[in-house]
């Protein structure tokens, strides 16, 4: 899994390519805890575009910025999910509590 990460006024975007699975999680745990302490950001906006594959233990991960994240007053977004990783976020119960959009600038049109 490769991982890009950007500032956008208060909004943290990552930008997901591969699989996020038991093999990543960590590391994509970490990076986005770091980044959330680091950067003056209150908002999270996963892009999902090319996510190919994702498990209980990326959903796990997911949750956990989540909590994170509302616990400081902000907001947790997801864009760009496949229909198959839609698929599994909503069997997961994930998209009642994060919206999901088609586009990343929908997503930050929400936020403004």
């Amino acid at each position: 899994m490769d991982l890009k990460l950007s500032r956008e006024r208060d909004v943290l975007i990552v930008d997901l390519q591969g699989e996020l699975d038991l093999l990543v999680a960590d590391n994509f745990r970490s990076e986005i805890d770091r980044c959330l302490e680091e950067w003056p950001v209150r908002n999270l906006l996963l892009d999902l575009k090319e996510v190919t594959f994702i498990d209980s233990s990326g959903l796990g991960v997911i949750l956990g910025r989540y909590k994170k994240v509302t616990e400081r007053g902000g907001k947790v977004l997801l864009t760009g999910a496949r229909p198959q990783i839609k698929k599994i976020l909503e069997l997961s119960g994930l998209l009642k509590i994060m919206p999901h959009y088609d586009t990343i600038q929908q997503g930050m049109d929400e936020l403004a």
